[in-house]
């Protein structure tokens, strides 16, 4: 198990830790219903933060994030020593939660999506784990939501009898909503994006060999390219630029020159 702790990467908390020790620090945190927010940033998610001081704020709020993309986990041994083996891949995080889960009797809710979809999430998660309990699931309504729909959707999770949440709602709509809603739910609440759609088999996922050498993103640009080609093709090479800054010490970047947000941003 590894576990190294926070760390600064572009002035994001990244943790550098590896499945083991993620889905350990879930697990404790559902048995102890206590608030914690959970992400997995690839390169996309880590320059929403550095672009916007008020969302870096949220995400610097969160209680766990693991470097979902391998030029985060390169990121983190350059500049850091941590030495990591591999990165934690939202998809593959969310399904070795599940197995947990589902080992020591304790229930999931699913959160976003269309229904239809998480019906056939539901199915796909169930073939795999027979034993998980699934206590309920929420389709989102693709738009933000007001402070009574926000309770209502409180309530719902609440009742349901859940000990961790999955929210699929893209990134950074679901660092949002994991911030927002935490603290009300009181519970792990996992943002894992294209996970709900990679596991219900509606969308494919790139190639291992292109996985382990950090291409995942030319794989999904060339898939789609008219959504994805400003957030590769622009962020990427600054994201770069910005890892070379700070390993040369010509910039600093400091986690807590953030600006708290002054209104709650409530997607549903």
């Amino acid at each position: 198990m590894i576990d190294q702790g926070k760390k600064n990467i572009v002035g994001v908390n990244i943790t550098a830790v590896d499945y083991e020790a993620a889905v350990a620090k879930i697990m404790d945190a559902a048995k102890n219903r206590r608030p914690f927010g959970v992400s997995a940033l690839a390169v996309h998610g880590v320059m929403t933060g550095v672009m916007d001081n008020n969302h870096r704020h949220r995400l610097n709020q969160l209680e766990l994030i693991v470097p979902d993309g391998q030029p985060v986990r390169w990121a983190l041994n350059l500049l850091h020593g941590c030495k990591l083996k591999d990165r934690v891949y939202g998809p593959n995080l969310m399904l070795e939660t599940c197995r947990a889960a589902a080992e020591q009797g304790l229930s999931i809710f699913l959160f976003g999506g269309k229904q239809a979809l998480l019906d056939t999430l539901e199915t796909q998660l169930m073939k795999r784990f027979p034993n998980l309990k699934i206590a309920g699931k929420l389709a989102s309504k693709f738009r933000t939501v007001s402070q009574t729909e926000k309770q209502e959707i409180v309530d719902v999770i609440n009742r349901s009898g859940a000990s961790i949440t999955m929210v699929g709602l893209g990134c950074p709509r679901q660092e949002v909503w994991a911030y927002e809603f935490k603290d009300e739910i009181r519970m792990p609440v996992l943002a894992v994006g294209a996970a709900f759609n990679f596991h219900a088999g509606e969308l494919a996922q790139a190639p291992p060999i292109l996985q382990r050498w950090g291409f995942e993103w030319l794989y999904r640009l060339i898939r789609e390219p008219k959504r994805l080609w400003r957030r590769y093709l622009y962020l990427n090479p600054y994201y770069v630029s910005l890892v070379g800054l700070q390993l040369l010490g010509v910039k600093k970047f400091d986690p807590n020159s953030t600006e708290s947000p002054s209104e709650e941003i409530l997607y549903g």
